[in-house]
């Protein structure tokens, strides 16, 4: 298939603004422009178009909830790519800013925005220094500002970097850290498209940078032409991130309704050590709950759909492969420490609940553990569902949840005495009696 995101591949330099506009750029924002906003609205919601940074929310019915008679509006860009072994946006932004930027801009006209933010990870400064001079480019061309085009419309675009928090990545919390605020979640409703909700409190669309890649193509083609691709539920390309034990790690653009097989073997080379098979999944980094990789699932197409029915999420579509040999208490504990560490602290269910899912994990892994510390792990991850002000609480609960329910084996092995890793003396915890 040709790629429509990852361009770079086979156009060197397509990110720059010259060799862009060599090879059709700015003609869908130049299309869309000929549209009424409206019109712009339906095609991108006859694509179905769903996000990509995680809900597969549709994109064109997101765009239809802003307001048409609010005086501000903005679309804020999601690149805080902090979910680990997610590593799509960033390709993306470093080799194919133009039709970031020009997919940014399309949302932008259809809502009728007085701004455009995108918001980068804190690692990321090379890249959004770079962007901003792209930026810069269309700005001259008259793509982006005053007058655009000539018309009536004006709309500036500004970059923003982070601090490096995974829980900006969470919509609410990156508006307030573009405000200037702490950046934790909001109480919600009000929504970001809602008066009240978005960035300054004006209606806002957040759309992750994935997604917006895919608009220009929609524009230019037709949204029929992009429900050609990919399953009627779940249609276009993805970029799926594979890392892990796997023998070739990359991005890699298919269509939606690849099978696993296609993707992990035909693609990716299969387990990265010879003589090993695969074990388990990780499909949306360490968010959603693990899947044992079973022969059986391996024809299984990759949907949004899909992955619910095997007990997970596709979320950004970050794969963490583990083969055979892996220790799936040690996968947990790791993840248990992430979220536990990356808890804004705002919400009590959140802050208490990651520090004493972390906290017990600790002691099994040390070999301090008792089967009691099972029953308590694992009602303390399903108290914590649901219950958070923002996602981040329930994520922290799949990698418990997933492990114990796939690989209790494991767990007892450690509160048995089979099992024990020593850990640094700051990380052991003296055990209740």
């Amino acid at each position: 298939m040709e790629n429509i995101l990852l361009r770079n591949r086979t156009i060197p330099e397509i990110g720059t603004f010259e060799t862009y506009l060599e090879h059709g750029g700015w003609e869908a924002f130049k299309k869309a422009f000929s549209m009424s906003p409206d019109e712009v609205i339906q095609e991108v919601l006859n694509s179905n178009l769903r996000g990509r940074g995680g809900a597969g929310f549709s994109t064109g019915r997101k765009w239809s909830f802003i307001p048409k008679d609010a005086e501000r509006k903005y679309v804020v860009v999601n690149a805080d790519e902090s979910e680990p072994g997610t590593f799509k946006d960033r390709e993306l932004l470093e080799f194919n800013a133009q039709q970031v930027i020009e997919g940014a801009m399309i949302a932008a006209y259809a809502i009728q925005a007085t701004a455009v933010y995108i918001y980068f990870r804190g690692e990321f400064w090379d890249i959004a220094h770079n962007f901003e001079q792209e930026i810069a480019k269309a700005r001259e061309a008259n793509l982006i500002g005053q007058n655009i085009l000539g018309g009536d419309w004006s709309c500036e675009f500004y970059t923003h970097l982070g601090a490096g928090a995974y829980i900006c990545g969470e919509e609410s919390a990156m508006l307030n850290s573009l405000q200037g605020l702490l950046g934790q979640p909001r109480v919600k409703p009000p929504f970001p498209v809602m008066k009240g909700g978005g960035l300054y409190y004006e209606p806002t669309v957040v759309n992750n940078v994935e997604t917006l890649a895919n608009v220009p193509w929609i524009i230019v083609n037709g949204a029929d032409a992009y429900r050609a691709i990919g399953t009627p539920e779940s249609p276009g390309p993805k970029i799926f991130c594979l890392s892990g034990h796997i023998a070739k790690a990359g991005n890699y653009e298919i269509p939606l309704g690849t099978t696993f097989r296609e993707l992990l073997y035909d693609l990716a080379g299969g387990p990265q050590h010879e003589g090993k098979g695969f074990k388990a999944l990780l499909p949306s980094g360490a968010s959603g709950p693990v899947i044992p990789l079973t022969e059986d699932m391996m024809d299984t197409p990759m949907t949004y759909e899909s992955l619910v029915e095997l007990g997970s999420v596709l979320g950004s579509a970050s794969f963490i492969v583990m083969e055979e040999g892996t220790d799936m208490v040690w996968a947990a504990y790791k993840m248990a420490q992430f979220f536990k560490h990356e808890s804004c602290g705002k919400c009590t269910p959140c802050r208490e609940g990651t520090y004493w899912l972390n906290q017990l994990m600790t002691r099994i892994i040390s070999g301090q553990g008792t089967m009691r510390d099972l029953e308590i792990l694992e009602n303390a991850a399903t108290q914590m569902q649901g219950k958070s002000l923002c996602a981040l609480g329930e994520f922290a609960t799949s990698p418990i949840l997933g492990t114990l329910k796939h690989y209790r084996a494991e767990f007892e092995a450690y509160v048995n005495g089979e099992k024990q890793k020593e850990l640094p003396a700051s990380k052991t915890v003296a055990v209740a009696h």
